[in-house]
């Protein structure tokens, strides 16, 4: 009688983590395809509303969390056709359409990135 409950309570034990790995793949699986998904289009930007804003970044502490996670936000905007953030001199460049981004609305997105207290935006120069 006390091996049949061992071997229940062993068979329950085995079948609760079976699933539980499989909900993980799952999940992993379906992150992954979402990365590799066909990033959006951008729209082509008329010459004549390009702007190019530069600025600096202070509270970055590292080029892949930081710099990269900004660069990111500010790729993934409306009307900006190229955001590019250098960890090393601190330094932000980034190709808008001026009829749709302002430099305010890129100083929002990098200062709202992380905590909302992290990053500060200065020397903005458009």
């Amino acid at each position: 009688m006390i091996n049949f409950k061992k071997s229940i309570a062993t068979l329950v034990l085995t079948s609760v983590l079976f699933v539980g790995c499989k909900e993980k793949e799952t999940n992993i699986a379906s992150k992954e395809t979402a990365k590799t998904e066909a990033p959006k289009v951008k729209k082509e930007i008329a010459a004549a509303n390009l702007q190019t804003a530069n600025f600096s970044v202070e509270g970055m502490s590292c080029a892949i969390g930081c710099a990269k996670t900004i660069q990111e936000d500010l790729n993934a905007m409306e009307g900006v056709q190229k955001a590019t953030v250098d960890f090393e001199t601190k330094q932000a460049i980034v190709t808008f359409d001026k009829t749709i981004q302002t430099p305010e609305k890129l100083t929002t997105v990098v200062e709202a990135a992380a905590d909302g207290k992290t990053y500060k935006v200065s020397n903005m120069k458009s």
